[in-house]
């Protein structure tokens, strides 16, 4: 008998038990055609789970539900696996951060979302305190994350997983980007953990929410309710006399004959109201591209005949935090979805990134060529990544620098004495 979850295909807590399945070479099926609210509700389903929650799952030595007790008995099917750590101590502060992802950040995640989604009354007293305690659990994490890329060891963990679910559901349905600025470690590893191949596998893209979603009222109890009294119907006919003499004496409202305003135009950026540059940045874009040989003679060349300094800027940047780039394929992943989240400048700008070094600790340094004077403020503010970069802007008389841009934008190697890891454009 195959291991088979029952749990519908976009629930968070499942989500833990498929990605350790992937992490650990475990075949697990979702149950087909399950419905929340129908399948859930059925004898044979609450002969397996007396209260009817979900992820269940079916084994072939029985069921077992709880979320992240599913996800432990997945991990032990695979002898020493390295989701439960290298020694007894990194057991043990597993376990610690598995408790603290779901008493902590899933318990008041949850008290904040669950009254908004209209699961329970909303009472702004309560909330405030979900908030707080919520923001405090962040605080610890973030303090906990800023030397440490995982939560135990030097890979994913069990604890990494059960994490990221539950921070899941916040980012995806409450956790705005102004909430979660004030937590940039947090929100390093959580965009580090998602785009993970395996992360990746069962979550798919993921976006963060942008606003927090209304109140809704309190889902009403299904309890029929004791039919109405009829009333006489010489009563009834008072009655119904009485609204219609109100409806009479109201005033009247005048149809206005106004034509509905028209919705505003969107809102320019303000560097599309820029003065015309005499660089056109898709030209440079193409010309890079499409070099082949000779790319200083070519491009580079190019580039600077190109280039306006007037209507564009260049900036260097390097990475506040290679001390935590020890591991090749993380820090590769981590320069990746910075390049996705910079897709917002895309009209804007072009980047490469390196990332140097033969071994860890890796470098990641950067060049970016940015519309305008300044590097534009709706990245700045939009892209958490800026944050963990020093900025630095180019002087290009400065030959040294100016020399320094030439190598980045052609990959030069070894560059400023080490050998490139990679090397990733943003185009």
């Amino acid at each position: 008998m195959a291991l088979v979850l029952h749990a519908g295909k976009t629930n968070k807590n499942a989500f833990k038990t498929l990605i350790t399945a992937e992490y650990s070479g475990i075949q697990v099926e979702l149950a087909q055609n399950f419905e929340m609210g129908v399948t859930n509700k059925t004898p044979e389903f609450i002969k397996m789970n007396p209260i009817g929650k979900v992820p269940l799952l079916e084994t072939p030595d029985g069921p077992i539900f709880e979320s992240n007790a599913i996800a432990r008995y997945v991990t032990r099917l695979k002898a020493n696996n390295p989701l439960y750590g290298s020694s007894l101590i990194e057991y043990g502060q597993i376990e610690q951060w598995i408790d603290f992802a779901s008493l902590e950040i899933d318990a008041y995640t949850s008290k904040w979302l669950g009254p908004r989604m209209g699961l329970a009354v909303h009472l702004p007293p309560a909330e405030e305190a979900a908030i707080s305690a919520l923001k405090r659990a962040l605080a610890a994490l973030n303090t906990h994350l800023a030397s440490n890329t995982y939560l135990v060891g030097h890979s994913v963990t069990l604890a990494d997983i059960i994490m990221t679910c539950n921070l899941y559901l916040g980012f995806s349905r409450i956790m705005t980007r102004s909430f979660t600025l004030e937590f940039p470690h947090v929100e390093r590893y959580f965009w580090t953990m998602v785009n993970q191949p395996n992360f990746s596998k069962i979550l798919g893209k993921v976006k963060q929410t942008e606003s927090v979603p209304s109140v809704q009222s309190a889902r009403k109890s299904s309890q029929p309710k004791e039919p109405a009294k009829s009333k006489p119907k010489d009563e009834a006919k008072k009655e119904a006399k009485k609204e219609v003499q109100k409806e009479s004496e109201k005033p009247k409202v005048e149809e206005s004959n106004q034509e509905e305003e028209a919705p505003k135009p969107k809102a320019k950026n303000p560097l599309d109201l820029l003065p015309p540059s005499k660089m056109v940045l898709d030209e440079w874009k193409r010309l890079y591209s499409n070099t082949k040989t000779n790319f200083r003679e070519v491009a580079i060349k190019g580039f600077w005949d190109m280039y306006d300094p007037e209507g564009y800027s260049l900036w260097f940047c390097d990475y506040k935090y290679n001390d935590e780039n020890t591991v090749s394929f993380v820090t590769l992943n981590k320069v990746s979805g910075f390049l996705q989240r910079m897709d917002l400048a895309r009209k804007y700008a072009f980047g490469k990134m390196l990332v140097i070094g033969s071994g860890p600790p890796f470098k990641v340094k950067g060049l970016w060529l940015f519309r305008g004077p300044e590097i534009p403020q709706f990245v700045l503010d939009e892209c958490y990544d800026m944050e963990l970069y020093d900025w630095k802007k180019v002087d290009i008389s400065d030959e040294a620098q100016k020399e320094r841009v030439n190598q980045m934008i052609e990959d030069y190697e070894p560059f400023e004495g080490e050998p490139l890891l990679d090397a990733k454009c943003f185009k």
